[in-house]
């Protein structure tokens, strides 16, 4: 069962959480009927997820089998059979289709784009220095379309656009683990020839500059504060800009091998800071009204 769970990536499922993004931001997060629908969707996108990680481990193997980390994989490693991962596969896909289907015809569209996208993905994009990293973040924009098609809530475009820097922020970060490993004799993906450390470390200090500006500016927004009905959304910046900070660190100073994921997931500081952000938006959205 352990193999199993790791090879469906269940760590992974923190990414769709985007899905409730429209939703809690448009102060709906309590509509009983909206969450249970975005709940659905978030289930949806667990499963198909995971059928893009078997999938993509099944194209992978011999690269991973290469890969100081990777080659743990229970595909790579073999403590799962090609066969039974493909099954496995099968099903979670399935699965995904069908309940998103009965859940509204939306939904079933932007899961089947989801799952069109991480074919192309696997099998020739993920190979295209830069492009690479465009489609993880458009996966990221397609979790907050799942999220607003099934509760009838427009996402603003601050949220797509923090969405989307965010995610190129992360997906480069990864990219870096990849060239120190390609340095180090490990070949471990064939774009990493497309970039270098030098290459990497200036778009990061681009991305987190954007990211921090286009945060402050979404907060001071005349709209965006009538919206909160608070002048004190201003007061998240120091969330976002320690989070940023602190990942940073992680990365230039401890040279964190992790991935983004594991990186949120063990790292106290930036937790305490999502927390916080997490606690003074929803006092912001749902208390002081």
């Amino acid at each position: 069962m352990k193999n199993y769970l790791k090879l469906i990536r269940v760590e992974q499922y923190i990414k769709n959480t985007f899905v409730f993004a429209p939703l809690f931001f448009d102060s709906q997060f309590l509509n009983l009927d909206n969450l249970i629908n975005v709940i659905l969707a978030f289930l949806c996108f667990c499963t198909i997820s995971s059928s893009v990680y078997i999938f993509n481990d099944y194209f992978d193997i011999n690269e991973d089998k290469n890969h100081p980390q990777k080659r743990y994989r229970p595909l790579a490693s073999g403590s799962i059979s090609i066969q039974n991962g493909l099954v496995l596969m099968l099903i979670l896909m399935i699965s995904s289709l069908t309940v998103s289907y009965l859940i509204s015809v939306e939904l079933f569209l932007v899961i089947i784009s989801y799952l069109a996208l991480n074919f192309l993905y696997s099998k020739w994009l993920k190979h295209v220095a830069i492009l690479d990293v465009n489609i993880i973040a458009v996966g990221f924009i397609l979790r907050i379309v799942a999220g607003s098609v099934v509760s009838d809530v427009v996402p603003s475009i601050w949220i797509l656009l923090i969405t989307y820097l965010l995610a190129l922020f992360l997906g480069i970060s990864k990219r870096r683990t990849d060239v120190i490993l390609a340095e180090n004799g490990n070949d471990v993906r064939k774009n990493i020839e497309g970039y270098n450390l030098i290459f990497i470390d200036v778009i990061l200090g681009i991305l987190a500059s954007i990211i921090i500006v286009s945060y402050i500016f979404y907060c001071i927004s005349p709209e965006v504060q009538l919206h909160y009905h608070s002048k004190l959304l201003y007061v998240s910046i120091i969330f976002v800009v320690n989070g940023i900070f602190r990942y940073l660190k992680l990365v230039f100073v401890n040279q964190s091998t992790y991935s983004p994921t594991k990186i949120v997931l063990n790292d106290r500081f930036i937790q305490f800071t999502i927390l916080g952000w997490l606690l003074l938006m929803s006092y912001l959205l749902y208390f002081r009204n």
